[in-house]
């Protein structure tokens, strides 16, 4: 397998996927792509957007997902739900090539045949002029920190429109780049932790270096950076919340190594275990058709790694923290608490 240059690569994805001169980027048209055989409901906002639901049930033996629906009821003071709807709007680039990933490849490139130019006053405007707008606006990719701009142009909007105490903005961040400290400005990067209605998730890539490289085609040394940047983002006081994904080519070590990984994450913050959600690899279209045999043994992999990882977490914090809502869950830094 041939690796990613990834910081030539995110350098070439930004070029394609912002245009700063006019506060706009890239963002995907659903209609027409493979991706679209997938969605649930038809695409909506003229094809720039997709409705998701966001279920806290998992499948058996997986721990619930309650991002973004804890942080989101929280922070909107809305009752507890199992089941959030969500406006998705979705840029497209992406610096990395995850071989489960539930979108295209061809939709991840900056193609002018699958994405537009479009402001944060676009966007905003898609979502308002539909019935019944979700109260949670979820803004993924590809990878949306490759265009970091892009969350704040959105909270302007959002302020400018009377928005933003009533809907809820979420963000995907892979981990792969310093772009959030590059290309803004200090005041920005505050102005984001101190939103009320903002929450970010950072998606780890693996729970060791052999595991994110067979996910990522990164380098298995770019393993690391993934806890560097999580630890300035915790630094901010952003309320901050972590995926993983378990998928590994390997079955030895993996008790172990999953060890490591929480301890890893410990080392950040003692709770941040507990502001983490695993994500079981499932399939889609583009997935089905890209992946190997040994691809499909790492979907049986991650099964094995899942138990291993709530034993870990069992054996670290007693049963009233585990009950905790993911938005209570203390961290040191955070303004959240």
């Amino acid at each position: 397998m041939k690796l990613l240059d990834t910081d030539d690569f995110s350098a070439r994805m930004r070029e394609r996927g912002v245009d700063l001169a006019r506060e706009r980027l890239r963002v995907t048209n659903f209609r027409g792509t493979e991706q679209e055989d997938d969605l649930s409901e038809p695409a909506n906002a003229d094809g720039f957007g997709r409705i998701r639901h966001f279920r806290r049930a998992a499948s058996a033996g997986w721990p619930s997902n309650s991002l973004p629906i804890d942080p989101a009821c929280k922070a909107l003071g809305l009752p507890r739900t199992d089941l959030l709807r969500a406006q998705v709007f979705q840029n497209a680039v992406c610096n990395w090539r995850c071989w489960y990933c539930f979108v295209p490849f061809a939709l991840l490139s900056g193609d002018e045949r699958f994405s537009e130019w479009l402001s944060a006053a676009d966007l905003v405007g898609l979502y308002q002029n539909q019935p019944d707008p979700p109260s949670l606006i979820d803004l993924t990719g590809g990878q949306p920190d490759l265009v970091p701009e892009w969350v704040p142009w959105m909270m302007a909007e959002l302020e400018r429109r009377g928005l933003n105490r009533s809907v809820y903005l979420w963000s995907d961040d892979n981990l792969s780049n310093d772009y959030f400290w590059r290309y803004l400005s200090d005041a920005a990067r505050r102005r984001i932790a101190a939103y009320p209605c903002y929450g970010r998730v950072c998606c780890f890539k693996g729970f060791d270096d052999t595991s994110f490289s067979f996910n990522t085609r990164a380098s298995p040394l770019l393993f690391e950076r993934q806890f560097d940047l999580m630890g300035r983002l915790l630094a901010l006081g952003l309320d901050l919340y972590a995926y993983v994904t378990l998928t590994t080519p390997q079955p030895e070590g993996i008790k172990d190594e999953v060890r490591r990984f929480v301890d890893r994450l410990q080392r950040l913050d003692e709770n941040l275990p507990l502001r983490t959600i695993p994500l079981e690899v499932q399939i889609f279209t583009p997935m089905s058709r890209r992946s190997t045999p040994e691809h499909r043994a790492a979907l049986e992999h991650q099964k094995v790694a899942v138990t291993f990882w709530q034993e870990e977490l069992r054996s670290r914090f007693p049963a009233e923290k585990r009950r905790l809502s993911v938005a209570d869950v203390p961290l040191k830094q955070s303004h959240v608490t």
